[in-house]
């Protein structure tokens, strides 16, 4: 596995091997000592995999408290999404600030979000089914949002006239309304 810290170094991008043969290829994809051995010592307690029909559809910007706070080992397997994790630790030198990448089916990468950040993607092609392991079980009560489109945040997201977005996203409150960060 490719272990490669973006530009906030908590926010790490994994690229796993694939061994390719005429038939196809395998791939290791979540692989426990490789990934503590790079300093990622993670439980995961649940899989999630959400399915988005439209290009354009937009998921986040997410994220749950205490006491489920959620790091999230998110990959796609089928399309691709311009991935973003957003800072909303409040002590953190990066507060506020936001990496993206983007993931793909083809190339198998997959972004570490960490507890402490908002979590949101794009997708980029059609039919596109994401996948994620969490290391706290969904929980209503501890979820929130922020707007996803935050001036304050000011994140480049693929210029599309109106995402696709979930009422709840629809709704969000903005970054700096948000009374419910990490310390």
């Amino acid at each position: 596995m490719n272990v490669v810290p973006t530009a906030i170094p908590d926010v790490v991008e994994i690229t796993p091997k694939r061994f390719g043969d005429d038939r196809g290829w395998f791939s290791e994809i979540y692989k426990h000592d490789v990934l503590s051995d790079a300093g990622i010592d993670l439980v995961f307690v649940q899989d999630n995999e959400s399915f988005s029909a439209a290009v354009g559809t937009l998921r986040g910007l997410h994220y749950q408290l205490a006491p489920f706070p959620q790091a999230k080992l998110v990959r796609v397997i089928r399309g691709s999404v311009l991935d973003v994790a957003v800072d909303f630790r409040r002590s953190s030198p990066t507060f506020g600030q936001h990496v993206s990448v983007t993931l793909t089916a083809d190339e198998g990468n997959q972004l570490l979000v960490p507890v402490g950040f908002g979590h949101g993607f794009f997708t980029l092609e059609p039919d596109t089914q994401v996948a994620y392991k969490v290391t706290s079980p969904y929980s209503p009560e501890s979820e929130r949002a922020v707007r996803w489109d935050d001036p304050q945040l000011a994140i480049s997201w693929p210029d599309v006239a109106a995402p696709v977005l979930s009422g709840k996203d629809e709704i969000a409150p903005l970054f700096a309304d948000q009374t419910d960060l990490f310390d």
